[in-house]
């Protein structure tokens, strides 16, 4: 019978050897969108061969991924909501406040119009027949008229200082309506997403816990030979690296390789675990470049770039739904945080379902 690394070697051919990771390596999920939970290998019946045991670690490692992936999406949507209600929240206080302060302005000029409502000046043609007929010469009647003319416009100012004010009132009271509305509506969506994340986090403590059942079945063996060495036969750093541009993915990738043999950790972001999307930020970081935190999220950064033309440094994507992501290394090789038992390494991204590639 050929041994359990043998088999292992032959299931790569047709799918993944590295346990694909980025377990809480997420994308961003769209408010109101739907994503179904992957259903859940069983963890506790007994595998009947060790080939099955690796299998059953292998499956169990998948659907943790696409747990994480969502449960780190639902973080992202619900710290990005949280962010709009404090906006809104602001929003709607200064909207208020200019409400109010329109409101006193209104009150302001109230007695000025309550008495020029009531006022004879309001009708400047009587007012100024009046002047004439009072006059007892024609200056007494130019003096008599001006003064009339002077009242009148004073008038007509707070009138139109009222009328400012009234048109301010309104605008600020539908700002203030309109602000309060946004607010609540920040605040329905932000309870929604907390309730979905609670939802996730309780599928992924699950899916964590049947991974590491499932890796206290292999033997020690078995655990070994998944966990695999550090870098492929014939991989040699020091030349890779030589003539590295600083600041580049290059230097990215150097920075990347420092954390060979790191462990792999759900939702970890370094600098001695990782996962996935969280090494990859970590490393880019280090060279001065700031990339978001989840795969998906890192798959529309940067330029694209066809897998034909990767270049050492580049960023690689895998599955349908990118729920993993590398450093590519050259001659078909990556480097990435891979799942629960197997540490930072470089290895083969053949196996790994493609997707596409980014240069950061």
């Amino acid at each position: 019978m050929p041994t359990v690394a043998a088999q292992r070697n032959d299931r790569t051919k047709n799918r993944t050897r590295c346990l694909v990771g980025g377990a809480l390596a997420v994308g961003v999920v769209v408010f109101g969108a739907t994503t179904t939970a992957p259903a859940l290998a069983d963890p506790v019946a007994a595998p009947a061969t060790a080939a099955d045991a690796v299998q059953r670690l292998m499956d169990l490692s998948r659907e943790s991924e696409q747990l994480n992936q969502q449960a780190l999406g639902a973080q992202s949507d619900l710290d990005a909501k949280l962010a709009a209600l404090a906006t809104a929240d602001t929003q709607a206080a200064l909207a208020a406040d200019a409400l109010d302060a329109a409101k006193a302005e209104i009150k302001k000029f109230q007695p000025a119009i309550d008495r020029a409502a009531t006022s004879a000046l309001l009708t400047s043609r009587s007012n100024q027949l009046s002047s004439l007929l009072a006059a007892d010469s024609p200056q007494q009647l130019l003096d008599q008229m001006s003064i009339v003319d002077l009242l009148g416009s004073r008038t007509n100012r707070q009138v139109a200082q009222y009328k400012q004010a009234s048109d301010a009132a309104a605008v600020a009271e539908t700002a203030a309506r309109t602000a309060a509305d946004a607010a609540r509506a920040a605040s329905t969506a932000a309870d929604a997403l907390r309730t979905d994340l609670e939802s996730k986090r309780a599928a992924l403590q699950g899916s964590i816990a049947g991974v590491i059942a499932a890796w206290g079945q292999l033997s020690a063996g078995d655990r070994s030979a998944l966990a695999g060495t550090p870098f492929p036969p014939g991989f040699d750093r020091d030349t890779l690296l030589r003539g590295l541009v600083p600041g580049s993915g290059t230097s990215a990738l150097a920075a990347g390789l420092t954390r060979i043999g790191a462990p792999y950790v759900w939702g970890a972001v370094g600098p001695d675990q990782f996962d996935c999307s969280g090494l990859v930020q970590w490393a880019f970081k280090q060279v001065g470049k700031s990339v978001p935190r989840t795969s998906q999220q890192q798959a529309s950064f940067g330029t694209p770039v066809a897998e034909k033309d990767l270049q050492p440094g580049d960023v690689v994507f895998f599955y349908p739904e990118i729920s993993h992501v590398g450093i590519y290394a050259g001659n078909g090789l990556m480097l990435h945080a891979s799942t629960f038992g197997v540490p930072v390494q470089v290895a083969p991204m053949g196996s790994t379902p493609f997707n596409s590639a980014r240069r950061f």
